[in-house]
């Protein structure tokens, strides 16, 4: 690197990444002795992102992408969830407020059996404007309360936590920054959210998509569901071990085909052979947590 290298850094470029890691670090607050109820080694969160055609349509994708979306809608949903039910394991599903008007019948379904409705924006994007930004928000809580009949108290979403925390929301699932639930504090320190994190490891789009969110073809792969259980499951056992939390993303135009379905009962099935495994909805290991592992401020 010579000196009239253009490509060089900035002298402070190194201290700039520096303290954007302290600043992150401090925003995200472990809880401290973490602990689930007795006889609970771990909680396992099934969680469904159920946007159907929406984000397709929003990246303007080829048709052949499009109509992955509306199968997951009025086929791929259906299926998963009868897997579920059948299995009495309880899921969340991150819903955009559209979604109420597109397939207000599969949302009253998974309601009646027991199953979460979550935020997951109004047509799954955040804008910056703040007026529109809040507009979306009370939209979307709107819609999916009418549906479940009770408050949102859940998103995944990068909304502002004070607009979430003023509307009710406790919880967010949109972060990948620890293995364990913990608090994040917005921007200026404020406003502690929970937040339930999820891995991409534990993401299906990222085993069984391709040409997913315009990844070139050759970075993809559809894997076949044997080897992607193994993962799982090895991913499973080793926080069981450790009395560690996972968070499963599952996407109902991915993992509603047969095969996948399959698998994933399998894989509920084996959990359950082992004793203390939980699986509860995300407001459910949510209100456990925030009864019974407040957030408290380092000052007190």
């Amino acid at each position: 690197m010579t000196p009239n290298d253009t490509t060089a850094p900035a002298p402070d470029a190194f201290q700039g990444l520096v303290d954007t890691a302290r600043f992150q670090r401090a925003r995200r607050i472990p809880i401290a002795d973490f602990a689930y109820p007795e006889g609970v080694k771990i909680a396992v969160n099934f969680t469904l992102d159920f946007d159907a055609m929406l984000l397709r349509r929003l990246l303007n994708e080829p048709w052949g992408q499009k109509a992955k979306g509306e199968f997951g809608g009025r086929v791929g949903v259906w299926r998963i969830m009868e897997m579920f039910d059948a299995e009495d394991v309880k899921v969340t599903l991150f819903t955009p407020g559209r979604i109420c008007e597109l397939y207000p019948e599969v949302l009253h379904h998974v309601v009646a059996n027991g199953h979460e409705l979550a935020d997951h924006m109004w047509e799954h994007e955040v804008y910056d404007d703040p007026q529109i930004e809040d507009a979306h928000l009370t939209r979307t809580l709107a819609a999916l309360s009418k549906i479940s009949g009770k408050p949102v108290t859940g998103t995944r979403s990068s909304h502002t936590p004070g607009l979430l925390r003023s509307k009710g929301v406790v919880y967010n699932s949109f972060s990948s920054a620890d293995d364990l639930p913990f608090y994040e504090l917005d921007a200026q320190g404020e406003n502690p959210i929970l937040q339930l994190p999820f891995h991409y490891a534990l993401d299906d789009a990222m085993f069984f998509s391709f040409g997913w969110l315009d990844t070139p073809n050759q970075a993809q792969r559809v894997m076949d569901v044997d080897e992607v259980f193994e993962i799982w499951w090895d991913a499973f056992l080793q926080q069981y071990k450790a009395g560690g939390y996972v968070n499963f993303l599952l996407h109902p135009f991915v993992s509603g085909h047969a095969m996948r379905v399959d698998m994933l009962q399998r894989l509920i099935q084996r959990m359950k052979t082992l004793p203390g495994v939980w699986f509860p909805t995300c407001d459910a290991l949510a209100q456990h947590i925030l009864t019974q592992h407040p957030y408290t401020p380092a000052s007190e």
